[in-house]
């Protein structure tokens, strides 16, 4: 069904679907053409802001895109300021992005390069601005957990993470018409297992950014997490905080107000 639905959306494209056209410096792709993993078709320019938008993308990020087309997320980052890197597995999507990115002056930080983005090193990223299918975004959510530095803001085109609920859904206006939803996820800390607060074990379930547990024999409620910030309640008092590796501590408010500090026990990381 998605890439049915892919195919109408690039009929409806301007111009339709046309096949592709020259070769080098002549090259031009067309909506709906297909690829290695998906079909192209390009998110139009008011998503792009307001999926930089929503990241906050600020001259200290690096911004990678995967499956990355004509450049359009890269570029828009680098005019930010940001530095950012595309990885594409078309070559000629690779040679039209860099006389993009030259065009526009900003060569010197939109970085193309030719790669499956499914071996793709993702660790230094600090966004990844995405517009791929659920199936792909399936695929690469190991990659997302374990290489991503925690609090990395990734935003998506359209498709949401599967099974990973996002923290923030917006919609953009200007010429998206009705392909104009963005998901915003921050990577969460990995805090799964037990850890010590005072007299008590801290057993934590995560899913995602999502936690349950116990603390004691008490269970806990509303447990979240943005990248390194923690926040969960148990019984009448809210605990909010950080996490630094096997250590996290913040402050405490309802009846038990105060400081608090919990470490990981054993090698539950």
């Amino acid at each position: 069904m998605v890439r049915v639905f892919l195919l109408c959306l690039a009929l409806a494209a301007p111009g339709g679907v046309l096949a592709q056209s020259g070769t080098g410096e002549s090259y031009q792709p067309a909506s709906g053409q297909p690829g290695k993993d998906v079909v192209w078709v390009p998110t139009p320019y008011a998503l792009v802001e307001k999926m930089l938008d929503m990241a906050q993308v600020t001259p200290r990020d690096y911004v990678m895109d995967l499956g990355s087309g004509d450049g359009r997320n890269i570029i828009g980052a680098a005019k930010r300021g940001a530095k950012a890197l595309g990885v594409e597995y078309n070559p000629e999507m690779v040679a039209l992005s860099r006389r993009n990115a030259a065009k526009e002056g900003v060569a010197d930080k939109a970085q193309f390069v030719q790669g499956d983005m499914y071996e793709a090193d993702i660790s230094q990223a600090t966004v990844l601005a995405l517009f791929l299918l659920p199936d792909n975004l399936r695929r690469l959510t190991p990659k997302f957990q374990s290489q991503l530095k925690p609090g990395t803001r990734l935003v998506m085109n359209g498709f949401p993470i599967p099974e990973w609920a996002p923290d923030v859904t917006e919609q953009a206006g200007g010429d998206c018409a009705n392909w104009c939803t963005s998901h915003l996820y921050y990577a969460p800390a990995k805090v799964g297992g037990s850890w010590r607060l005072g007299p008590d074990t801290l057993r934590f379930e995560q899913n995602f950014q999502m936690l349950s547990g116990t603390l004691g024999k008490t269970p806990i409620a509303d447990g979240r997490l943005k990248g390194e910030e923690i926040s969960f309640t148990v019984g009448d008092t809210q605990y909010v905080g950080r996490v630094n590796g096997n250590a996290m501590s913040g402050e405490m408010t309802g009846p038990r107000a105060g400081q608090w500090k919990a470490t990981r026990l054993g090698n539950d990381h």
